[in-house]
């Protein structure tokens, strides 16, 4: 027979800020809940207003936060006050390997050309493409995809506001 340890909502809060920080995600709370002996559903039913996504959470922002972001689609867009340069710098210390030629060939050529590169983590698939970036003067827009990741985090999708279906 086990028993489940009682935590405070606070407790729970307290606990996941300290070792997780503001945000987290569903295998980060699973670890807590782990690590604490307690049900993975009794903690996100207690995380309920701080869900900021299928799986995220984000303890500085409550679902009235949450809402008041829903209602700013709505509002018309507008045109960012400071542009960025998305182009990487270039490091003198990058060392060409693997697909690398490959690509700069595909940045070149300027067309949509999905491309899925695996490997090892830290070998270098990431600084490969920024340096590839960087040396062709293309601009780099990092996006990381995880276990969590869906196509609407992607691409976007349909969302119910006020009674309506509204694309986001």
């Amino acid at each position: 027979m086990t028993f489940e340890v009682k935590m405070t909502k606070d407790e729970i809060i307290e606990g996941l800020r300290a070792t997780y920080g503001k945000e987290f995600t569903a295998p980060d709370v699973r670890g807590f809940c782990a690590a604490n002996d307690i049900a993975y559903q009794t903690v996100t039913k207690k995380l309920k207003e701080f869900s900021v996504g299928r799986g995220k959470w984000n303890l500085e922002v409550t679902t009235k936060a949450v809402e008041n972001i829903e209602k700013s689609f709505s509002a018309p867009a507008v045109e960012p006050t400071i542009a960025q340069n998305l182009v990487p710098t270039t490091d003198d210390t990058f060392v060409k390997f693997g697909p690398f030629n490959d690509l700069k060939k595909i940045l070149q050529s300027k067309l949509f050309y999905p491309t899925f590169i695996t490997g090892l983590s830290g070998n270098g698939k990431t600084f490969s493409i920024e340096q590839a970036c960087a040396q062709l003067d293309r601009e780099l827009i990092r996006v990381n995809i995880t276990i969590e990741t869906d196509e609407d985090d992607l691409i976007g999708g349909f969302r119910l506001v006020a009674g309506a279906t509204v694309w986001h």
